[in-house]
């Protein structure tokens, strides 16, 4: 079991997936959130969290003020105790818990989102990763920021041309990497440093 940690549903326990999922320590999550409220990222905020498992970041989002949060994961038994987290804590109303693997999920247009977590398995291949981040980057909001959990041993992330990366933390095994949009210019396609 994982836990909310603040907000309308802090303390509220979480379901986890019996295995295939790595859920994301309270310490972890609390650092993330406390950095994302700090900078005011969440309230009112569309959020898409991508290999969501136990869906314990986006609903951590929802609890601190995100209006909304689509959870994308492929395991159907971690899709089914996703739902049921979202229906436990009656949050059906602002999230959407889409079955399907993440790439092609964000190979479509949709709409864009202000906050992306992303927590992929430690073992993804770092071109995988890159082709994830080509989606992430077309489907960010002007202003939004992307928050990947990887391997601290695995390095600097792939980021895409259009993505800066912003800050990094290693918490033992884990590294948190935040990315922002480069302000590029529309017309040109040139990038403004």
């Amino acid at each position: 079991m994982t836990r909310i940690i603040a907000g309308r549903w802090g303390g509220r326990r979480l379901a986890v997936p019996p295995r295939g999922t790595r859920p994301t320590t309270d310490r972890v999550r609390e650092a993330v959130f406390s950095r994302l409220d700090h900078q005011d990222h969440l309230r009112g905020a569309r959020v898409l969290d991508l290999f969501a498992g136990s869906g314990a970041l986006g609903l951590e989002a929802l609890s601190r003020g995100a209006a909304s949060a689509t959870l994308v994961e492929a395991d159907a038994k971690a899709v089914s105790v996703l739902r049921g987290n979202v229906r436990d804590l009656g949050a059906a109303g602002s999230a959407t818990v889409v079955k399907e693997r993440v790439r092609p999920f964000l190979s479509r247009p949709g709409e864009p989102y202000d906050v992306i977590l992303l927590d992929p398995p430690y073992d993804i291949v770092r071109e995988d990763l890159a082709a994830v981040l080509e989606g992430v980057e077309a489907r960010l909001a002007d202003g939004g920021v992307v928050v990947l959990e990887w391997a601290s041993r695995a390095g600097d992330p792939p980021w895409p041309e259009g993505l800066e990366g912003v800050r990094s933390k290693a918490y033992g095994e884990t590294a948190i990497h935040y990315a922002e949009r480069l302000e590029a210019v529309r017309e040109g396609g040139s990038v403004e440093a």
